[in-house]
């Protein structure tokens, strides 16, 4: 199992003993509830269990899922992420996930072509920009961009992407980065 669904079924035991609930209970209170959108079902949990955004996205994508759909490749969400073209770029992705082990609790939250890393807020996203880059968007203003730490325009979801082509651009230098995402996140 790679350390995102590790995480996911971390997240998702912490929910159920949160809520006293257990996901076939959360399941379904969804379906009860008579709501068929994302949002909405992702809006109720958070209103009616006290969730944080990012479980109760989670947990969403959880229930949603349709009865008797095929898991991807044994429950891997990044197999869908990281599918056909992209996924030479799968390695990349697992080498940042591997250097974040052993930092502390952090919450991995699949989205839709990427994945969410969170604290108390979001620190990170990472996923396939192209077909030949991984795109690793940070929280953080603490840094001084320039040379491959690129500064975004102000009120987007980072302040700082970085792109990667290979396992070796996963250095200290871009670690460095991602630490005091991590730090100023938690």
């Amino acid at each position: 199992m790679d350390s995102v669904q590790k995480a996911i079924e971390t997240q998702l035991k912490n929910i159920q003993a949160k809520t006293g609930k257990s996901l076939a209970e959360l399941e379904e209170m969804a379906k009860a509830s008579g709501l068929s959108k994302h949002g909405e079902i992702r809006d109720m949990f958070k209103k009616d269990l006290g969730l944080g955004h990012g479980d109760a996205n989670t947990l969403t994508h959880v229930v949603m899922k349709p009865a008797g759909e095929p898991e991807a490749e044994g429950g891997d969400v990044l197999a869908e992420i990281y599918a056909g073209p992209k996924a030479a770029l799968r390695p990349i992705h697992e080498k940042l996930m591997g250097e974040l082990r052993g930092w502390g609790e952090f919450e991995v939250a699949p989205k839709k072509g990427y994945v969410s890393l969170r604290r108390r807020k979001q620190f990170a996203m990472v996923g396939p920009a192209t077909k030949t880059q991984v795109e690793l968007g940070l929280n953080v203003k603490e840094l001084a961009g320039g040379g491959r730490l690129v500064a975004q325009a102000a009120g987007g979801m980072c302040q700082y992407k970085v792109r990667l082509s290979s396992e070796a651009e996963v250095d200290a230098e871009l670690m460095g980065w991602v630490r005091a995402a991590f730090e100023a996140a938690g």
